[in-house]
């Protein structure tokens, strides 16, 4: 029999952080015509396939199913034999408790080519993320993962609990939330000291991450107490003691903090990325967008005149992209640059030309329009031109600077930003009832979009924190009636961030 020409990848997706996801499973993903996922599958993990794929929710949480395996098995023979490449992508590994066997004989079965990608598994990555290593040399030499939720339709377990009780130092339980108080019972039953230490993990690696522990003897008390759910990874053993002096990542100074995220959705995803990495809940609620202005002939004959500018200067990553989409509309590359000087306001603008293939010539040691200028002052600007494309609100600091150190400026607003429509019920929500923890402002246009679908009274009445880039977003937040709680030292996303990580670790 023939094999078909589709292809199907069963890709492990690793425990939750999509940050642990593997760069063959990257690869993989770019490839695929189709993505059949299952629960707690990041949203950025399908990111990494084509914008094209069709994606397909196949999971499985706590007995509910949103499909049975036999139609997930069968959805990928069909798939595949209309010669799709296929992503299959399960939780943690495909191989550890993941019906990845299954998958695969039946794709065999079906002729149909497959190939096995490997993922960091949830047994052993949670427990880390917990502080709990699984093995260690002084307390633990030995590991079993076992299943605490077996096929129902088995007339009989195959679990030998009478052998695994004491056959090694570690034990650690997958899918066994619902069956806790049986499995601490059998444990203790086949010889498993009532005092063994017990941790509880529900949403490893990620930033809602819970971690109960106890013994055999209580744990199922204290889990039920706590209202924890499934899905949550069981480890029992000595090592679990060492979470207290090994914890790590729910002691990070943004954990579980929920951190509303204001800026354009276009640059929201590197923030939230950012912030999920440092432990926090990023809750994204836009209050601009950015719009190109599109019959722009001021920036046209610039272009068409390039050549009687000395310098152009860069303010935002907007305006960067926004420059380089017109260049290129108008047939034009960054050749046509040759022998001007490029200034950028900071890292980040200066990042987004080196994506464009320039590197720029000054960036100043102080990220802002006043720090743009003091820094021009020893390179003797007086009687150069200098193009300025830029927002179209923006303010005067740096041509006004400009024009103070002898310098001719044409300013040109290439884009502009604009209030997108907003739930002002979720809005309210999240600011006045304890739905977030910190508001971040990027910019003074942040603020007064987001603020303008409030009154005075609720403007008053904002609970969470308030966190801005600079001093001049900070002015713009207190004169319309914040008050504010961090300003970034450093004026850029990272600087932000760890502003944030400062203040809450004083207040810790």
């Amino acid at each position: 029999m023939s094999i078909t020409k589709g292809k199907v990848y069963l890709i492990g997706a690793g425990p939750g952080d999509p940050g642990l996801i593997t760069l063959k499973a990257v690869n993989c993903l770019a490839k695929a015509d189709v993505v059949v996922y299952d629960y707690l599958v990041s949203s950025l993990i399908l990111d990494y396939a084509p914008a094209a794929a069709e994606k397909i929710y196949a999971g499985k949480m706590g007995g509910k199913h949103f499909a049975e395996q036999d139609e997930i098995n069968g959805l990928l023979v069909r798939k595949a034999h209309q010669g799709k490449t296929v992503a299959r992508l399960k939780g943690g590994d495909p191989f550890v408790l993941g019906r990845g066997g299954e998958e695969a004989e039946v794709l065999r079965k079906n002729n149909i080519l497959f190939e096995i990608v490997p993922g960091v598994t949830s047994a052993v990555a949670v427990p880390a993320y917990a502080g709990i290593p699984v093995t260690h040399r002084g307390l633990a030499s030995s590991l079993a993962i076992i299943t605490g939720h077996e096929d129902p339709s088995k007339k009989s377990s195959s679990i030998r609990w009478d052998k695994l009780a004491t056959a090694t130092d570690t034990l650690v339980i997958l899918m066994g939330m619902q069956n806790l108080a049986q499995i601490t019972a059998r444990l203790m039953e086949h010889g498993r000291k009532a005092s063994t230490p017990v941790a509880v993990i529900k949403d490893g690696t990620l930033p809602s991450q819970v971690c109960i522990t106890g013994t055999l003897r209580n744990i199922a008390g204290r889990v039920r107490q706590a209202g924890l759910e499934a899905p949550a990874v069981i480890v029992v053993g000595e090592v679990a003691r060492l979470r207290e002096s090994l914890r790590w990542f729910d002691s990070l100074p943004l954990f579980g903090k929920r951190v509303l995220v204001t800026r354009a959705g276009s640059q929201a995803g590197s923030f939230e990325k950012l912030l999920a990495e440092h432990g926090s809940l990023p809750v994204r609620f836009s209050s601009i967008e950015i719009k190109p202005i599109t019959t722009c002939k001021r920036l046209d004959n610039a272009l068409a005149n390039i050549n009687k500018y000395n310098w152009i200067a860069f303010t935002s990553v907007n305006g960067v992209e926004i420059f380089f989409s017109r260049l290129r509309a108008l047939g034009l590359d960054s050749r046509c640059l040759s022998g001007l000087k490029i200034g950028a306001i900071g890292p980040m603008t200066g990042r987004a030309l080196q994506k464009m293939g320039i590197t720029p010539d000054y960036l100043p040691a102080e990220f802002t329009g006043r720090g743009f200028i003091t820094g021009l002052k020893k390179r003797q600007v007086g009687g150069q031109m200098f193009l300025l494309p830029r927002a179209e609100i923006a303010d005067d600091e740096i041509s006004r600077g400009l024009k103070k150190l002898g310098a001719a400026v044409d300013e040109i607003a290439i884009y502009r930003t604009v209030r997108p429509r907003t739930n002002k019920n979720r809005l309210r929500e999240l600011l006045l009832r304890d739905g977030i923890d910190i508001v971040t402002f990027t910019s003074s246009s942040t603020v007064t979009n987001l603020l303008s679908s409030l009154s005075q009274g609720e403007i008053a009445g904002i609970r969470p924190k308030i966190a801005c880039i600079g001093p001049k977003t900070a002015r713009t937040a207190a004169a319309a009636g914040l008050k504010i709680d961090i300003i970034a030292g450093e004026q850029t996303i990272p600087g932000l961030l760890a502003a944030m990580e400062d203040y809450f670790r004083k207040e810790a």
